[in-house]
């Protein structure tokens, strides 16, 4: 329990003790007896033992005010915490090559970016306090989500990215430069962009390199994976009577750029070539990213004045009507 006027609490000794001096100061009506004797072999009734029962109440009841009066509460609920928060800015690529179904999921061929999007939704679900942004790119990049914590709004974009919305390409200079503008005017103390692609950077007129130490200027770290298998992969088209076939495709990644932009940044490369691989990769960047910060709440109380004041008022009641009937003092 606390209190929400904690100093009234020390005027309660106070008090009391100036209640009790005055009771003792004052003149109390008497009958004089021309002699003791008249009373001394009278039996001490039970009115009489229990004649100081109303000061004693009094004496309560003063003391319920008081602790009234000092707000006692018991608190509920504390939302005042520690936690762990971030901003984080998502880059997907989303060109042709991302139709290359070299992945599974529940044994079933998926492209990659459907398994991307799996994934990074289990990535998100498990973020708590973190502003998430999402920047999709091809030949160009743009904003898809802006850093937000509205994580189902978030979700829903993520599952409109669709391949063939831009000119295709992979323009990576121009996916980090478009997150570096989401990230630098955060006052975060920890941002970050997760950037995955599956091939080389053939597009966009920013060089991967340079946008990396714009990031590094920013103290933005990026951690860059790798998706897919390497060499040949199979990749879907359509027959003459319209069924879906594979084509054994070579895909291109370059991992030495996606090395150099990690080291950079401060950062980290990985190379995710399945599905559980992929997932491994963001849960240990999950772990790897964690910053404490306060976040500000409220606390939720229960008041006990009103608990306080009422048991003083039943005391107070029962002190007047003792004092009124059966233990009446007369004269």
């Amino acid at each position: 329990m606390v209190f929400k006027s904690p100093f009234v609490l020390g005027l309660i000794p106070f008090v009391l003790l100036l209640l009790i001096w005055i009771k003792a100061k004052g003149r109390q009506a008497y009958f004089r007896f021309p002699s003791s004797r008249l009373v001394d072999r009278l039996p001490a009734t039970w009115k009489i033992r229990f004649q100081f029962l109303p000061d004693l109440i009094r004496l309560l009841v003063v003391l319920l005010f008081l602790i009234a009066l000092a707000g006692p509460r018991v608190v509920l609920q504390e939302t005042v915490h520690k936690a762990e928060g971030i901003d984080i800015v998502l880059a997907i690529d989303i060109s042709s090559s991302m139709l290359a179904e070299d992945f599974m999921i529940n044994g079933q061929r998926k492209n990659r970016l459907e398994i991307v999007k799996e994934v990074v939704k289990e990535f998100i679900q498990q973020r708590q306090h973190d502003r998430i942004g999402l920047v999709a790119f091809a030949a160009l990049a743009y904003t898809a989500v802006p850093l937000t914590t509205d994580y189902s709004w978030l979700e829903q974009n993520l599952e409109r990215l669709e391949i063939g919305l831009i000119k295709d390409g992979t323009a990576v200079g121009s996916a980090i430069a478009s997150s570096v503008s989401r990230l630098e005017s955060s006052d975060a103390k920890s941002k970050i962009i997760i950037l995955l692609t599956d091939g080389v950077s053939n597009a966009g007129q920013v060089d991967p390199i340079s946008a990396a130490r714009a990031a590094e200027a920013y103290r933005i770290k990026i951690y860059t994976i790798g998706a897919g298998t390497k060499g040949f992969v199979p990749f879907p088209a359509k027959d003459v009577f319209g069924r879906k076939v594979y084509q054994r495709v070579k895909i291109d990644m370059d991992e030495e750029v996606l090395k150099k932009i990690a080291q950079l940044t401060g950062g980290e490369f990985f190379l995710a070539t399945n599905t559980e691989s992929l997932r491994e990769v963001y849960k240990e960047i999950d772990k790897l990213e964690k910053t404490k910060i306060e976040e500000r709440g409220f606390v939720q109380y229960q008041e006990l004045f009103g608990a306080a004041l009422a048991v003083a008022l039943v005391l107070l009641l029962a002190e007047i009507l003792l004092s009124r009937t059966v233990l009446l003092k007369v004269p």
